[in-house]
């Protein structure tokens, strides 16, 4: 079977969740399928990879229009394909113009969705009502969805009523355990600003509205002065946002030693190491369909704090792998607390509670490292999705 997977983020150029997916599974389909992958971005070395860049006359066009440049190209280029599988709504229009062009299935992984990401308004201004016209009818014209989660495969079918439930099929996002595993590097951490012997709380991630960091940032005023946070995010959705968490960490820093913010892409090994060193990993998103660095940091034997809010339940095991912070959430799509300083005082006492029990902490890392090998290994992942492509070719 001859499969072409489309996405815009493919190694090196990854900065968020989709990427890492994408990077994995092709890894995982290769032993016993032909795939080729087409990104977006600067050319790659590796065989079987087409990479390609927004036309010329689009260059300083809305961002959406670029996404459309290259989706076109794409769809060109996907002749030949049993069957095309894209991946974010940035891929979406070139899968669904090449299941039209060229008469074959078009399958969608679901990492996030349009409806439920108002704020992105903020970044594409009138693009995000191109976006979400694209993801719409991509969505609705597919021949299967697989949700990352059952909470994500839950917020599709409320999002896109239309879609025939049977289409839409939860497979679970994975990690590579022989990759992502404990590293004990202290002096690597002590160079990146970490104090290894004093207890911290560590986020990675994004800079950008789902993923809640200004309400990290409130409830960090309140953990224990010995406690660090660290804060591994960098891509900025907006100028916007990234002043909002420069204010919010500056005044941090002001109160108290203890804060780190790493605002470059790590190593693998690097992230690791860091992960490893965390009394808690913490996961403060109002909307998250899994989160792989969950994943991340549980294969690292890390404790997680997460919002009890899309797949993040279930990934973390309350009370087994970490603790679930509930939240009341809006139901406009934006995910805004409904009660923010409850929100707030909840993650504030949750993240107090595990680092100030770094032996319970260390338990649920061990239980986490056991789940992550159980439950979200990349073999068995990959076997799930060739089901679905051999259903439908």
């Amino acid at each position: 079977m001859k499969v072409n997977l489309i996405t815009r983020e493919y190694p090196p150029e990854v900065y968020g969740g989709a990427g890492v997916h994408v990077a994995e599974l092709v890894r995982a389909l290769r032993p016993t399928l032909d795939v080729t992958v087409r990104c977006f971005g600067a050319p790659r070395d590796e065989p079987g990879v087409f990479a390609y860049s927004v036309p010329d006359e689009l260059k300083d066009a809305n961002a959406t229009l670029a996404t459309l440049g290259v989706d076109l190209q794409i769809a060109q280029d996907v002749a030949g394909a049993d069957l095309v599988h894209s991946h974010t709504w940035y891929a979406n229009g070139a899968g669904h113009l090449a299941s039209l062009l060229h008469g074959i299935p078009h399958v969608i992984t679901a990492h996030s969705l349009e409806p439920l990401r108002p704020w992105k308004a903020e970044q594409l201004g009138g693009g995000y009502r191109i976006s979400s016209w694209i993801e719409k009818n991509a969505f609705e014209s597919a021949d299967a969805v697989i949700a990352v989660s059952d909470g994500m495969r839950r917020d599709i079918l409320r999002a896109y009523p239309s879609l025939d439930p049977g289409k839409v099929e939860t497979v679970y996002n994975g990690i590579d355990l022989a990759k992502w595993k404990p590293v004990d590097d202290p002096d690597l951490v002590r160079a990146l600003g970490i104090d290894p012997d004093r207890p911290s709380v560590v986020f990675v991630g994004r800079i950008t509205r789902q993923k809640g960091l200004p309400y990290l940032l409130r409830a960090a005023q309140q953990l224990p002065p010995e406690v660090q946070l660290v804060l591994c995010a960098g891509a900025p959705d907006t100028k916007e946002i990234l002043a909002e968490v420069e204010a919010g960490m500056a005044e941090l820093a002001r109160e108290r030693s203890g804060v780190v913010w790493i605002d470059r892409l790590l190593g693998q090994h690097e992230l690791s190491a860091v992960l490893s060193v965390a009394t808690t990993f913490v996961c403060p998103s109002v909307y998250e369909p899994l989160g792989i660095v969950n994943l991340e940091a549980m294969a690292c034997g890390a404790a997680v704090v997460g919002t009890a809010t899309g797949g993040i339940p279930e990934v973390v095991d309350d009370g087994v792998t970490g603790r679930l912070v509930p939240i009341e959430q809006m139901q406009d799509g934006t995910g805004t607390p409904i009660d923010p300083d409850r929100f707030v005082n909840d993650l504030a006492a949750t993240l107090i509670e595990v680092t100030s029990d770094p032996q319970t902490a260390a338990k649920y890392g061990a239980a986490g490292r056991i789940r992550a090998e159980k439950e979200f290994g990349w073999d068995k992942i990959a076997r799930e999705t060739q089901r679905i492509y051999d259903s439908l070719v």
